[in-house]
């Protein structure tokens, strides 16, 4: 089992599991919360028939990687991150991140620089700052984060079927954009995750991502569901877009959150153009 190791908590290694297939330009897939790497289950075949090899991993705490009860914090997150290219001594990549995986993208870029990174994309993403206040009026109030921690502490698999229901829409877009077994399959890896990991990610995704998102500077695309209940577009890939100099905003219409599984086409065709073009970003100095 392909595994990079990133820290150690007490007697046990901190691992993360990851996948590398194809050949070409690298494309690195980070998933959102509660999921996998599996989650990209539509697009790692689409990216390699076009010719990408393609890296996915599951974060700490989530699929197949070590279920550590420390490190759940986005420097650390993108510490992680920065271990696993290094390791596979990637060049000239792109990162993509869906949901929470888009914060890896921002702080990472942050952190790192852009120096080998060719492309950032963000889809269904909590940058640039999901909280309420008053430098942030267009933000979420903490009461609706406070609310899913309680839930998670007192049944974390209760809330994950009532979780799974407004990622996919489902009382729009079951039987028709995604099935019964989807959605219960993503209830079964979500279960599979860590305890600890499932709690502590939540304060996360109030972390202030703009202060990286001010230091990406290569071209970069945002794409997002208009019906998001999970994220909300006016909160995250809005102003993300907004905030990236020379972004791309791809606005899926009635697009829920999981927009890579329900509106695949959608989500491909615009990775893919976005990822085959060649066009330089041509950085604009304000007025």
């Amino acid at each position: 089992m392909p595994i990079v190791n990133v820290g150690q908590e007490n007697s046990g290694s901190i691992d993360l599991y990851y996948e590398d297939h194809g050949a070409g330009k690298p494309v690195v897939l980070i998933h959102g919360y509660p999921l996998s790497g599996a989650s990209w289950e539509k697009q790692v075949p689409v990216l390699l028939d076009a010719g990408y090899r393609v890296i996915t991993y599951d974060r700490r705490g989530f699929g197949k990687s070590s279920k550590p009860t420390m490190g759940y914090n986005y420097d650390t997150f993108a510490r992680d991150l920065h271990k696993l290219v290094s390791h596979l001594d990637l060049r000239d990549f792109a990162l993509v991140g869906f949901s929470m995986g888009g914060g890896e993208v921002a702080r990472f870029i942050g952190q790192y620089g852009s120096k080998d990174v060719s492309k950032a994309v963000f889809i269904s993403s909590v940058p640039p700052y999901l909280l309420k206040g008053p430098d942030n009026p267009e933000g979420v109030d903490r009461s609706a984060f406070d609310g899913i921690q309680t839930a998670i502490k007192a049944d974390r698999y209760a809330f994950f079927t009532e979780f799974f229901k407004n990622f996919y829409n489902a009382d729009q877009f079951l039987g028709t954009r995604v099935s019964e077994q989807v959605i219960q399959s993503s209830w079964n890896i979500a279960a599979g995750a860590s305890a600890s990991a499932s709690l502590a990610c939540v304060p996360t995704w109030l972390e202030d991502f703009r202060k990286d998102l001010a230091r990406v500077q290569v071209p970069t695309l945002v794409i997002h569901g208009d019906a998001d209940r999970i994220v909300p577009f006016s909160a995250s890939g809005q102003r993300t877009a907004k905030l990236v100099p020379g972004a791309r905003l791809v606005v899926v219409k009635g697009g829920p959150h999981c927009i890579s599984w329900t509106h695949a086409d959608e989500v491909n065709n615009a990775l893919l153009s976005f990822l085959r073009e060649e066009k330089k970003l041509e950085l604009t100095t304000p007025a």
